[in-house]
């Protein structure tokens, strides 16, 4: 704004575009926003408002143009030169009319009929709704009403004064003070007498009728046992006949100890067990190892030898008289739910006895090693329904006839329990190796040189061989990797537990007859099995 003297009027400002401001923008130089292109200073007092020849151009400041109709909206009213427009109406602008608002706006946010001037609506109150006077206060039909000392709504009268006891009337006043009638004195002791009656009567009866619950003359007695001592069940014959050979071995170390069991093979104090009963004391020479009789006489053992391969160990025992051999039975013959007893000391309690019969037979069951074994071996088992729990291993599986027909060995049950799935050794397989092992402390084992590894699919059921050793029976057979052996020695072969199973219980030397799948199609061959 210019600061000399000229009235107001002469101060309008004229938004009507100049040379300079009226320049298209695409002639206009371009300027970054900086600082510079928005602040402008006044120059310095003295300072020449002119530009000499040479000297350097000052910054001009350019705005854009304002049209006519922003100048109209937006600028200053006629006469007004400051900012702020003087007290008098401007006669050239119209006053602003306020219009009528929107029903629907004014209904929702208008103030309801009849309400005062507040800006916010009382969110108790119901418009629209006449009031009506609230009822006058009374305490005693409204639970919730507070205390009150105002009259209650019926009145009350007021209770009348008990009056005073009277004397209490003595027997003599009541006999003979005529307070009494006779008659009524008469019909009291008569009442009272039919009483005493009755109760004696009562007390009588019930004395001759309910016994007492104690009595000093009975004398209980039980019944003589007239067979003297003869076994009366099957099972209870086998017990007798067999209890005397069984043993519980017990395996002791610095940190630990083992259980299982055993029976004695020969007079000269041979033991028969299972190679993982006794593991940890072959593998531990300061372990102890001893077998205890059924009439708990405790004697050292020592370990003639031990099989891993099929589980079967031998201990002798020194200087033990009037031992009692167990009968060896024929498990060739065995027959699925023939009755058999299962002798043990399962969980540590020795002197065991569990019955059940043979479920099945021939059932391939692997042994693996652990922490507490190195027995690694599948066994053609015996599986029975006879509980076998641990501590029973070792312990002999007795037929009807009292005579051993396997070695129990395994069991299998959720959390190590017995759900009458038992496993046995049969004795026909481990008393070669119980010879052998009695004869050279070791034994030899049939194999035919191959790993192999269950296969079952829509093509083959049976053995696939992994690899084949080089110079092995089974490479002299022609059986190469990825063949699928399907049947041996006459057994049916599902899995490669019962090819090991059935290349066991092979002789060596023998030459054996055997099927196996080769690229969809099936071949006989023969093998002939050597030492392992």
């Amino acid at each position: 704004m210019d600061s000399d003297d000229s009235p107001p009027d002469a101060a309008q400002p004229d938004f009507s575009p100049t040379p300079e401001t009226s320049a298209p923008a695409a002639t206009r130089p371009e300027t970054s926003p900086s600082m510079s292109d928005t602040h402008w200073s006044p120059p310095a007092e003295g300072a020449p408002s002119g530009r000499a020849d040479g000297d350097k151009p000052s910054r001009v400041i350019r705005h854009a143009p304002v049209s006519p109709a922003t100048a109209q909206v937006f600028g200053r009213p006629s006469g007004v030169a400051g900012s702020f427009a003087p007290g008098a109406a401007t006669p050239d602008r119209p006053a602003p009319a306020i219009g009528p608002p929107d029903p629907v706006l004014a209904e929702a946010f208008g103030r309801p009929v009849g309400s005062d001037e507040t800006l916010q609506r009382d969110p108790l109150a119901t418009y629209g709704i006449p009031d009506e006077p609230a009822p006058p206060a009374d305490p005693w039909r409204d639970p919730e009403s507070p205390a009150t000392l105002a009259q209650p709504a019926v009145a009350q009268s007021a209770p009348a004064t008990p009056a005073a006891a009277g004397p209490k009337l003595g027997i003599s006043e009541v006999l003979f003070g005529r307070r009494i009638a006779w008659h009524a004195l008469a019909a009291l002791a008569v009442i009272a007498l039919l009483i005493g009656v009755v109760g004696g009567l009562m007390g009588r009866f019930t004395a001759e009728v309910a016994a007492p619950l104690n009595s000093n003359t009975v004398e209980l007695s039980t019944q003589g046992d007239d067979s003297g001592g003869a076994p009366r069940s099957s099972v209870a014959r086998v017990a007798q006949a067999v209890e005397k050979s069984v043993v519980a071995v017990d395996v002791r170390l610095s940190n630990g100890s083992a259980t299982g069991s055993g029976f004695v093979i020969d007079r000269n104090g041979y033991i028969l067990t299972n190679n993982h009963v006794i593991s940890l004391a072959a593998s531990d020479r300061t372990a102890t190892l001893e077998v205890v009789f059924s009439d708990r006489n405790r004697v050292p053992a020592r370990i003639v030898g031990r099989d891993p391969a099929t589980d079967v160990a031998v201990l002798k025992v020194d200087n033990v008289d009037n031992l009692t051999v167990a009968q060896l039975g024929d498990s060739n013959n065995l027959q699925i739910g023939e009755e058999v007893v299962a002798f043990g000391s399962p969980l540590g309690l020795d002197r065991t006895v569990t019955s059940g019969i043979v479920s099945a037979l021939h059932r391939a069951v692997p042994l693996r090693p652990d922490s507490e074994s190195d027995t690694d071996a599948v066994i053609d088992a015996i599986q029975t329904d006879a509980a076998i729990n641990p501590g029973n291993s070792g312990g002999p599986l007795v037929d009807a006839q009292a005579k051993v027909v396997g070695i129990n060995t395994a069991r299998l049950g959720p959390g190590g329990g017995s759900i009458g799935l038992g496993f046995a050794i049969p004795i026909g397989e481990a008393v070669p190796i119980a010879q052998a092992l009695i004869r050279d402390g070791k034994v030899n084992h049939p194999q035919i040189g191959v790993n192999a590894r269950d296969v079952r699919n829509d093509r083959v059921l049976g053995a696939q061989i992994r690899n084949v050793a080089a110079g092995s029976p089974a490479a002299q057979a022609g059986l190469r990797e990825n063949d699928v052996i399907v049947s041996f020695d006459g057994h049916t072969i599902e899995s490669a537990d019962e090819l090991t199973v059935a290349v066991r219980t092979a002789k060596i030397g023998e030459p054996v007859k055997f099927t196996y799948w080769r690229d969809g199609r099936t071949f006989d061959g023969t093998v002939t099995p050597a030492s392992d």
